[in-house]
């Protein structure tokens, strides 16, 4: 990977934290639906990233956001468990002709139904994990299903449009 690369990577992370934790951090449709946008950065880190160096750039992240929500780790561990997940997911998910190098896994370049299914269960996950972390059982069940499901469509919904507006395809076909 290039030092140009690695650059806008660190710049993109740094662009995904600043706009999680000023405009991001207040926004919360109908009491339930929580907009996490900065486990994108994870989920669009390039396909050649192993667990390791995603797990410090996942727990740095989560850190940073912890400090701003005073969160007290969940979301760390919450994306510190994306992390560990990712590789062996996209391991899963491996098209017909495997990956390009460099390949970002967007919907760009990978398509709408592939990154359904890579980036739903992922955010699934995520929020199942801060959800009943934050609750640790005092919360009603059905009130964290809630959360849980209006929430990863929320940020699913916004990864999309994001995706849309900010990011060009780097493949061509």
């Amino acid at each position: 990977m290039s030092s140009s690369r690695i650059l806008s990577l660190v710049g993109g992370g740094i662009l995904y934290f600043l706009f999680q934790v000023m405009i991001l951090k207040n926004l919360v449709l109908f009491g339930s639906a929580f907009c996490f946008l900065y486990m994108l950065f994870i989920l669009l880190l390039p396909v050649q990233i192993k667990t390791i160096p995603t797990l410090l750039i996942s727990f740095f992240l989560g850190l940073g956001v912890d400090l701003f929500y005073d969160t007290m780790g969940i979301h760390t561990a919450a994306l510190l468990a994306i992390g560990f997940i990712r590789y062996r997911w996209l391991q899963v998910l491996v098209p017909t002709g495997g990956y390009d190098d460099d390949l970002q896994p967007s919907m760009l370049n990978m398509g709408f139904g592939w990154f359904l299914s890579y980036s739903l269960p992922l955010i699934l996950i995520h929020h199942t994990l801060f959800f009943y972390i934050e609750s640790l059982g005092t919360d009603l069940f059905m009130s964290s299903v809630q959360k849980i499901i209006a929430s990863a469509i929320f940020v699913f919904i916004m990864s999309i449009i994001v995706q849309l507006l900010l990011y060009r395809r780097r493949r061509g076909i």
